[in-house]
């Protein structure tokens, strides 16, 4: 009997447990204007979309679209011309009525709450912005042009316009319900949207905005359904990047931020690994590589940090190949100049570049570093020396016989002793050494190099 009534429980507790998960909620709608059409419901996983649902609207303009409970965040109609409609995916029945999708002013929402909040607030923050930017000029010319009065009277006016209008989005935010989906969406949104405005003609307003930014809870469930996870960390760090401040104080406020965000993902794994892989591509993307390093450097340090392995072995380059570290010998083989190892090379630097025939990459920036070797060479003391990853003798030799420089290949593409030796793990890339094969410099371009020089 009591075994009968643990399975009557258990199976019962999941039937209960897979239902709330996959209760299915409906998005009805009627776009007599878009009769035939084919239209796809799109939803956001961490960085990416995947399609809910997809339908055709029939011969009177009625469609209908399902998503679960897993599905709750944002989402977007898309229409087969790919124009778009986004949505407040909730525990809700969303019921639209319209014209044509990319018309969203003919869109009429007859049901749903969230849906009803996000419209209506997305339409009054848009007018609240542009009376902001107005008002923004009126000051801006008020205080640069001495041919007219900055008078008190005005100055008051302005600034009180200004608060008013902030506050009134601030009440406006105030009253949703703090369980709803669009009570955590739209600050988080705006916070996005007004970056690019603070950066250029708010500044006073970066110091707090780069707090917010450290303060959003990057474990939150709603980040990863919201489509905004990519954008909070780009502009999170666009903003440290264009505050206006010398390159040292910019890196020194990067590692801060990276300070608040590790330990705040430390107790989800999947989320560290999301997040983190992401943010050393954009550092390395940028030219940022103190950031990138010191974003390596943080994770190899976070006993109880969980890394996938790749993405562990590439951290690790930074850790073996960081600026001051002497760099391994590398051995010539299949050499188009009379030397066997970088042993050989005297000179006072030498500029390692590792990459290969295939790459397309490749084949557009090392071909640039041909009109600066010669005066490198003559006025720096510097050597170049390519290090190939091709697996053919013949690509090889056809792509590396204009350099006028040693070039090297074990016809081992990664599995190169050098490549593995220099931790390579994408192509072109370039280390700038030094007398003592000690990195002075990890490039990303022949300009990049040519400013180092100019600067040291």
């Amino acid at each position: 009997m009591i075994n009968h009534f643990k399975r009557y429980f258990l199976t019962s507790f999941f039937v209960i447990f897979y239902f709330c998960c996959n209760a299915q909620n409906k998005i009805i709608g009627n776009f007599p204007l878009m009769a035939g059409s084919k239209l796809s419901l799109i939803g956001f996983e961490n960085m990416s979309s995947y399609t809910i649902d997809s339908t055709e609207v029939n011969a009177q303009g009625e469609f209908s679209l399902n998503y679960s409970n897993k599905d709750n965040g944002m989402g977007y109609i898309m229409s087969e011309d790919k124009k778009i409609y986004f949505l407040v995916l909730a525990n809700d029945q969303i019921k639209l009525k319209g014209e044509l999708i990319s018309i969203p002013e003919s869109i009429q929402i007859i049901s749903g709450v969230e849906q009803k909040i996000f419209e209506g607030y997305a339409r009054q923050h848009s007018k609240r912005q542009q009376v902001v930017s107005a008002w923004q000029y009126l000051q801006n010319i008020y205080w640069t042009d001495t041919t007219l009065q900055w008078s008190s009277k005005i100055k008051k006016t302005i600034f009180k316009e200004q608060l008013r209008i902030e506050s009134e989005d601030r009440d406006y935010l105030k009253k949703l319900d703090p369980n709803s989906f669009v009570y955590w969406y739209l600050p988080t949104r705006k916070l996005l949207s007004e970056v690019d405005a603070i950066v250029k003609s708010r500044p006073k307003e970066i110091p707090a905005t780069i707090a917010a930014f450290r303060s959003l809870n990057y474990n939150e469930a709603k980040l990863y359904k919201s489509g905004l996870l990519k954008d909070a960390l780009e502009s999170h760090f666009w903003l440290l990047e264009n505050m206006g401040a010398p390159l040292d104080t910019v890196y020194q406020e990067m590692k801060i931020s990276i300070d608040y965000l590790i330990p705040n993902l430390l107790s989800n794994e999947a989320h560290l690994n999301e997040v983190t892989k992401f943010l050393f591509n954009l550092f390395e993307k940028h030219s940022l590589f103190n950031a990138s390093e010191y974003l390596a450097m943080k994770l190899l340090t976070q006993n109880s940090c969980v890394i996938n392995n790749d993405f562990a072995r590439q951290l690790e380059m930074y850790r073996a190949m960081k600026i001051g570290n002497k760099t391994p010998n590398i051995v010539f083989e299949n050499a188009t100049k009379p030397f066997t190892q970088l042993a050989d090379l005297k000179s006072n630097y030498k500029l390692i570049v590792f990459g290969a025939s295939w790459c397309s990459k490749c084949k557009e920036e090392i071909p640039k570093l041909v009109p600066y070797y010669e005066t490198w060479k003559n006025k720096y003391q510097l050597d170049i020396v390519f290090v190939s990853l091709d697996t053919d003798l013949s690509s090889f030799q056809i792509f590396a016989k204009d350099f006028p420089w040693v070039s090297s290949c074990d016809l081992k593409s990664w599995e190169a002793r050098a490549a593995k030796d220099y931790f390579v793990f994408g192509s072109p890339t370039m280390y700038l050494l030094d007398i003592d094969n000690k990195i002075v410099l990890k490039p990303s371009s022949e300009k990049h190099v040519q400013a180092w020089f100019e600067n040291n």
